[in-house]
């Protein structure tokens, strides 16, 4: 595989965004230009004298990596290289779904011809483990932390493929490093579509959900086939393809491997919240028909 993004980052051993972003990049050929927001990303592969970019790349403010990777699209058609390569935006959760949801919104309210790729790590552990948006419900992070007045996060986990399918983003899909030929063939499908793409790929985080360093695939494998994070794909607003459970799993099995969960099976709450992520990881199952 050509060094589109190389080895010598500064990522915590196990950590699976450098998956899929060589995961990504693989598929596009290197073929693009590349937003990225402040986050843990931008910090391991952006070091100065030390970049692991081996494609054009640009480090955004926090909250306008989609509106820079617009201006970056305009550009492109207006100088008549659009055939020089996709732009994509790689950003985290909390630059998705938080403090770049507006920028974001703009920028599939204008259908710019961008591939929009969100690291789902589900908190901002860049920053130590703060709950964004995105984080589920329960989780143990330093501001919702576990103890005699909260059981953890409280709330649920955004629906942002929601919010891309009411924006009438014409290709939507979520993804896992966990089946990285999946995450390549929906970004070769996605580049085939003119206007936004959206693709969330879920990316277990080592220090943040407290898991060993060799049990990232294990640990995003479980998310899937406990259908807590649904693997699907829409084609102009319509649901093509979901990736279907053999053999379904409970959600315990994925929660006590996870240091950021293992309050919930000692606090007077947590009983309730193991039925409740239950109960999410059961809708979603009905509702994709996952069950095979």
């Amino acid at each position: 595989m050509k060094f589109f993004f190389s080895s010598g980052h500064g990522a915590c051993p196990g950590c699976s965004l450098p998956i899929a972003v060589k995961n990504v990049l693989y598929a596009l050929e290197g073929k693009c230009f590349v937003v990225n927001p402040t986050g843990c990303l931008e910090i391991i592969s952006s070091q100065y004298d030390r970049s692991a970019w081996g494609v054009p790349y640009i480090h955004s403010l926090f909250e306008n990596a989609a509106a820079v990777a617009a201006g970056i699209e305009a550009a492109l058609k207006a100088l008549k290289r659009e055939d020089e390569g996709h732009v994509v935006v790689f950003a985290g959760d909390g630059a998705t779904a938080d403090i770049g949801v507006g920028c974001l919104s703009g920028m599939f309210d204008r259908n710019h011809d961008v591939l929009y790729i969100c690291l789902d790590n589900e908190a901002y552990q860049n920053t130590g483990n703060q709950q964004s948006g995105l984080t589920p419900p329960g989780s143990n992070t330093t501001t919702t932390p576990a103890g005699k007045l909260l059981p953890g996060k409280v709330g649920k986990k955004k629906d942002m493929v929601a919010f891309a399918l009411a924006h009438g983003v014409p290709y939507v899909a979520t993804a896992s490093v966990a089946y990285p030929t999946d995450i390549r063939r929906k970004v070769k499908r996605a580049v085939e579509f003119e206007g936004s793409k959206y693709i969330q790929i879920h990316c277990p985080c080592v220090t943040g959900w407290g898991i060993n360093s060799n049990e990232t695939i294990k640990v995003a494998k479980l998310a899937v086939e406990t259908a807590l994070y649904p693997i699907v794909e829409y084609e102009n607003g319509e649901l093509v393809r979901v990736r279907k459970i053999k053999e379904r799993k409970p959600v315990e099995e994925y929660l006590k491997i996870q240091r950021r969960f293992r309050h919930l099976f000692k606090h007077p709450k947590g009983k309730e919240i193991i039925e409740e992520l239950q109960r999410i990881a059961d809708e979603n199952a009905k509702r994709f028909g996952l069950d095979a």
